[in-house]
């Protein structure tokens, strides 16, 4: 077995090879003699940056030593914060994780730890290097000894919030896990929580889950919002910020119970949740944020109100809708509507198609990375190629159909919708014959990668009857 050679030693033999002395080694990479001698002869302990600088002093890859530097200056001596703390730091920063889960395993053997990992899990997070905070989440979460700490709900939101992707069997998981821990947060934090709940399970179309959390997050939010502006406590604000004015939380509510309640099509109930949000007198603070906030916010409720009444079979109004459509920038949440009028009700809509030709041709998805953009966007994207592809078969405009059914196919798949994939796949079943032989070929080979794809998911049972 070869003997890997301290890390002493490799420098040692570096200085020989090259016919260094320590000061001009020292003054190469801009350390002190002392410091330098003092690692060479092993008297002296060394921290990361000394080690990053004597590594890149040799030429050698930033992380070349980083195990050896686990077992010669952390395994073998008593731990010190000061001095791991930085290294984490580095692991993570060069994408070391393997070398950052030997250290934390160490650590964990310590409570006393926790509260540090928690905050450097915390710091990573901010700065987008999702894959080690989850990991050091995961590790404080299953140490922390108190079920109903602050600290262990934090740690469930933040792996809820890396989870969340384009996978909605991943993404319910994520929230059913994430769900029971949701009032161990902070009240304000809660409120951000409860958002992010809602808008996840709203992408899954699980409605009565979208009322309930929205409907908490509503009453959370009045409590809060009394609590700032009532005589006692008139003017202090929360402690921690929020990612939007206190009262869009309440008022956020509104507009995702009326969702809720239109998609299961009881419309009255969603005009009386819409008259919630409709009316902000009642709205005290006159910031600009505010203001942009209540504008937008009454605007939604006037568009809402017409689409409420257009699903309820109201055709009368799609001539103002388009009209709010038409000084609108993002238009196709309200396009969708149009076309889910157009397909229930069997009117013709070619006209207003027709008027926003060139902004359906120009459509990307948003790359925002708020939960709503990253949620129920995509879901949005698919549906609203879905029907413009049923409305275009049913007119018989074949080519341009299928071109449309292709599109919401492969975005279906891409963010594992069953219910999307199954409707894509069966509109396409219907139309089949009106398919050129290339569209029917491209059709087949997405549904084999499919159902290649969970066949290899699908187990079997052994047992007896």
């Amino acid at each position: 077995m070869e003997i890997t050679p301290t890390i002493q030693a490799e420098v040692q033999t570096y200085l020989k090879r090259k016919g260094l002395t320590m000061t001009e080694f020292g003054h190469t990479i801009d350390l002190n003699v002392g410091t330098v001698s003092g690692i060479v002869t092993g008297n002296r302990s060394m921290s990361v940056h000394q080690l990053d600088s004597i590594t890149a002093g040799m030429n050698l890859p930033p992380d070349y030593f980083y195990e050896r530097y686990i077992e010669e200056c952390i395994e073998e001596c008593p731990l010190n914060w000061k001095k791991i703390s930085p290294f984490l730091y580095r692991c993570i920063e060069l994408g070391r994780l393997d070398c950052l889960q030997r250290v934390v395993i160490l650590l964990l053997d310590n409570p006393n730890y926790l509260p540090s990992l928690f905050e450097v899990a915390e710091n990573v997070y901010k700065d987008g290097y999702n894959e080690a905070a989850a990991y050091l989440y995961k590790k404080v979460a299953e140490s922390e000894k108190q079920q109903h700490s602050e600290r262990l709900a934090i740690c469930q939101y933040r792996l809820f919030q890396i989870n969340v992707g384009q996978d909605r069997a991943v993404n319910l998981q994520a929230a059913i896990e994430f769900a029971p821990f949701v009032d161990r947060l902070d009240e304000i934090e809660q409120l951000d929580a409860l958002k992010d709940l809602a808008n996840v399970y709203r992408s899954l179309s699980m409605w009565d889950k979208v009322y309930e959390f929205a409907h908490q997050m509503g009453q959370l939010g009045q409590l809060q919002y009394h609590l700032v502006h009532n005589s006692k406590r008139k003017g202090t604000e929360p402690r921690k910020k929020l990612s939007r004015p206190l009262f869009v939380y309440i008022v956020y509510a509104e507009l995702l119970c009326a969702n809720a309640c239109d998609a299961k099509g009881d419309h009255a109930q969603a005009l009386e949740h819409i008259r919630g949000y409709a009316d902000l007198n009642w709205v005290k603070e006159q910031d600009p944020d505010t203001l942009y906030w209540k504008q937008k916010y009454q605007q939604w409720a006037k568009i809402n109100t017409y689409v409420n009444r257009l699903m309820s079979g109201d055709i009368s109004v799609l001539p103002d809708y388009v009209e709010h459509i038409a000084a609108e920038k993002e238009i196709f949440s309200e396009l969708l509507n149009v076309l889910e009028v157009a397909n229930r009700y069997n009117v013709d809509v070619d006209h207003i198609l027709r008027r926003f030709e060139s902004q359906i041709a120009a459509y990307q998805e948003s790359s925002s990375s708020d939960m709503y953009t990253q949620q129920v966007l995509p879901e949005e994207y698919v549906r609203f190629w879905y029907k413009i592809a049923k409305y275009s078969l049913n007119k018989g405009r074949y080519t341009y159909g299928f071109k449309c059914l292709l599109i919401a196919f492969e975005k279906a798949v891409t963010i594992n919708h069953v219910l999307l994939i199954a409707n894509c796949f069966g509109l396409f079943l219907h139309f089949k014959t009106h398919a050129a032989p290339k569209t029917q070929a491209q059709f087949q080979s997405i549904y084999e990668e499919v159902w290649e794809k969970n066949d290899q998911k699908d187990g079997f049972l052994l047992g007896s009857n």
